[in-house]
């Protein structure tokens, strides 16, 4: 029987555009014994991103990065009295794999400028571990995680989204991977991105810093964006 980590790398795989002869020789297998992978997959792929939600959390504190209409259905909607500090808002998504077996996918993303900067997932673990999991991923904060609809984890991750690539930034490039846990996008969004009306970037520790400034600058012009850069060293 297949392990869900090598279901996840065929689904991987085919989502990325890969022939079943192209993931057999990815995979070092023949392929006579991907096809079936294929095929489980494909099988699997409306239960798994559609039908089978376990659920969607995202950090406390999460609408003082992100503006959001007063939704009694949106836990933490309510205007926040203090403005984030960063604009950062991790999302987590776990679905059922069957039996014993649960799936998850988080993205952290900047709703200020650069939109989805991380995105990793599907991960297949034990469900009686998904708890644990959880608290670590956001053991940041004081605070437990928020369990939200499904719907809003999607319009902050794929709202983030539409704003950076309005500025000129891509998503991360594992989103592909992890896009199908937050369910098929409708386009429609009620959330307003940007801190006070404007982009504005705060330097991170991997990012291009420089590049990312000269980027906004280019399409924006000055006092259009706000930034805060930290040099190395």
């Amino acid at each position: 029987m297949p392990t869900p980590e090598l279901l996840d790398r065929v689904r991987e795989l085919r989502e990325g555009g890969y022939t079943p002869k192209e993931i057999a020789r990815a995979l070092k297998m023949p392929p006579s014994a991907v096809a079936p992978l294929v095929r489980s997959v494909a099988a699997a792929q409306g239960r798994t991103r559609q039908d089978a939600l376990i659920g969607c959390w995202i950090n406390p504190g999460w609408s003082s990065s992100v503006k959001a209409p007063d939704r009694p259905d949106w836990p933490g909607s309510a205007a926040a009295e203090l403005t984030g500090h960063s604009g950062l808002v991790t999302v987590l998504v776990a679905r059922d794999r069957g039996g014993s077996m649960a799936g998850v996918c988080f993205y952290l993303v900047d709703t200020w400028c650069l939109g989805l900067k991380d995105a990793a997932g599907p991960r297949s673990m034990d469900r009686r571990r998904l708890g644990g999991f959880i608290r670590q991923i956001f053991g940041a904060w004081d605070e437990p995680a928020v369990q939200v609809p499904l719907e809003l984890g999607r319009q902050i991750v794929y709202g983030a989204i539409g704003y950076a690539s309005e500025l000129g930034f891509e998503p991360h490039q594992d989103f592909g991977r992890a896009a199908g846990y937050l369910g098929a996008w409708d386009g429609v969004c009620e959330l307003t991105f940007g801190r006070d009306g404007k982009p504005m970037y705060i330097s991170g520790p991997y990012d291009d810093g420089m590049g990312i400034i000269g980027k906004l600058q280019g399409g924006l012009g000055d006092g259009n964006y706000d930034f805060v850069h930290r040099l190395s060293g």
